[in-house]
Formats: C-alpha cells, structure tokens, sequence
C-alpha cells in the first residue's frame, strides 16, 4: 500500500502551492500550505493526492517509473469520466503494462475533480494534476507530458469517443519498433459537432499540411496518440492551449524527420457537451499549421509567391516597356519589389531556422 507522499514544498507565488514536482501533492490547500487530507474510514487504503503544478521544468524518470503514462484532460467531464477511468484501466491491467493514468482537471466547474479524488482511492496508478484556471487541452496536455513519469506517453481524451481499449496496441508499436516515434489512431468517421463543415474543412487544411509537410497524414488531429516522451519534450513549448496541439505535435514531429505509424480507429459520438467551437477553433486550426511549417521550412512558404510576384512583376515590365518606352506603371514596381520583399524575409526566416537548429 502506498503511503502518504513527501511533505510538500511552498512555491515561489505564494498564491500556487507547488508539491515536489511529479512525486506528491495534495486535495487542498489551507492558506499558504498544502494540506494532504487522510483517507476517513479507511486506514489502510491509498491516500488520493492531487498536484497543482504550472509549467515548469520536466520530471526527470527515476528508477521504478511506470513505462507508459496515460495523460488524460478533464474539463467538465463529471458524468461520465470515471466510465473512463475504468475503461482505460482495466485494458491496461491486461496488458501486464506498468502504467499511470495522470487525469487533468482543467479548472472544471462541475465535480470532475471531486470525481477523480474518489476514483484514486479505488485506482493505485492515477495522479491528479489540479489547475487553478482554464488553460485549454493543449495547456493540459503539454504539462501532462512534461510531468510524465512514463517513457511512453499517450494521449487522449475523456469524453468516451476513443477506443481507449486499443491504449496498448498503439503502445506495442513504439515497443516492436523503435523506427517509430508517434503511433497516431486515425479516425475512420466523423462523428463531432458541425460535421456538415468540419469535414470539407478538415480535408482541405489536411491536403495543405500534406503538400508542406510532404508527408501523407491520414488524420492530422486525432486526440489518440503514443508518444516517445524523450522526442516530443524538446517541441512541447510548441503547443497552443486549444485543440490544434494535436496539429502542432504532427507536424513538429514531420517536419524534423521523426516517423509517425497510423493505426485506423473508429470514432464514437461524444458524451457531454463538445467544447469545440467552430469559427474560432477552425481559424486558430488553419492558423497553426502556417505557423509550425514557418517555424520549420519557411522557404517553402514564402519562397513561392516571391518568385511569381517577381515573374509576373518582370513580365509586366517588359510588356509596359514595349507598349510605353520609359514609363513604368506603379503596378508593375509594386509587384517586383514585392516579391523581393517576400522573399528577403524568406531568406532571413531560414537563417533564423538554421542558426537556432544549430545551437
């Protein structure tokens, strides 16, 4: 039976307690202190802990750590989130894999966290992380990577859609083959909200996230994934706080030549009320992929439509040459100095690339 944690330490913001970093922590806390509360009527059962913890340093791997870490966001999900818990916990139990499953309570506002300290009684291998405020599933899932006790970390979310049961087949893989970084669960339906606009649109920033990447990605942003933790740390300051961290995480492993495995998966309709909101998710989605691919091969964006600013531009030159001897349109010396405008800054972004890669 495990016992209570090492006494934990203040933080430098009296505001956030900070238990030693991904070994202990507590329920509550009582002023400046953290408080680990005593299990009532059950003396010899497992203390539940929770952490609150902010970015911050990764947990190094000590001796004895389990080798797959299970980082699952809670936002909201008291109803059905122990039905989870479950799930996930008995197919890992067969498995004979050493685990942890590290819940994030993301600020709900619901009895999430109340739910999870009820499940850690019952359930050895769950750690709770605590925020105080929302900070978004990529938020969630970037600390909960950096906190991973686990070699092998996946990823996943609460709201029953994953097969979950498949957690250590997607494991296997990143054993049996040590080519593979990333084993992804590539959805073969669609079953979230605005589906009559998320497909189409899906497709299209997938095709254009194929042609940067020069890469084929069957699903660009499943919430399914293993991955190798001592690969993905050095991206992790990459992740935005929404949905597209799943987007970044693909493309940051892509575009630095670290091979990713598909395996299909079915996709089930959500418990609970999708947190996705279509407009604003979609932009910040289109955005990220330009700017991770910016972040990585600059010239493969810019470098085209300088070059046709300054062809067309040269062109159109010639042609106003010919038709009014000495006299050149403001048109035709916009569109040249343009494209060399252009293309300098794709010239300076690669330099940039290049140097900060070879620090």
């Amino acid at each position: 039976m495990q016992g209570p944690g090492p006494t934990p330490v203040p933080s430098s913001d009296p505001t956030v307690p900070v238990p030693q970093p991904g070994r202990s922590g507590a329920v509550r806390d009582d002023g400046d202190h953290v408080v680990t509360p005593a299990v009532a009527g059950h003396p010899g059962r497992r203390n539940p802990v929770v952490e609150h913890v902010g970015a911050g340093e990764p947990v190094e791997r000590e001796p004895g750590d389990p080798l797959v870490t299970v980082v699952l966001p809670c936002y909201n999900e008291a109803e059905h989130v122990m039905l989870e818990i479950e799930r996930i916990s008995r197919v890992l139990d067969e498995s004979g894999l050493s685990y942890e499953l590290l819940c994030i309570d993301d600020a709900s506002t619901d009895d999430t966290l109340e739910v999870l300290t009820a499940a850690a009684v019952d359930y050895p291998a769950i750690r709770i992380l605590a925020f105080r405020r929302n900070g978004g599933s990529g938020t969630a899932r970037r600390i909960g990577t950096q906190q991973a006790r686990g070699e092998i970390v996946v990823w996943t979310d609460a709201d029953m859609t994953y097969e979950n049961e498949r957690i250590p087949e997607l494991v296997q893989v990143l054993l049996d083959d040590p080519s593979y970084d990333q084993v992804v669960g590539a959805r073969t339906t669609e079953e979230g909200t605005h589906k009559w606009a998320r497909v189409p649109a899906k497709f299209v920033i997938r095709k254009i996230a194929e042609w940067l990447s020069r890469q084929r990605i069957p699903d660009l942003n499943s919430g399914l994934r293993a991955i190798r933790r001592s690969v993905a740390l050095p991206y992790l300051r990459l992740l935005p706080p929404g949905f597209s961290c799943v987007t970044t995480i693909t493309l940051a492993f892509l575009m630095n030549q670290h091979d990713i495995k598909y395996v299909y998966t079915s996709y089930a309709k959500r418990a609970g009320t999708s947190k996705f909101k279509f407009f604003k998710d979609a932009y910040r989605y289109i955005l990220q992929v330009l700017r991770m691919v910016m972040y990585f091969d600059p010239l493969r964006v810019l470098m085209p439509p300088a070059l046709w600013l300054v062809l067309i531009g040269g062109l159109k030159l010639v042609v106003d040459m010919v038709r009014h001897p000495f006299y050149v349109p403001a048109s035709t010396i916009l569109l040249v100095v343009s494209g060399i405008l252009i293309g300098s800054l794709a010239l300076m972004a690669d330099l940039l690339v290049r140097s900060r890669d070879a620090v």
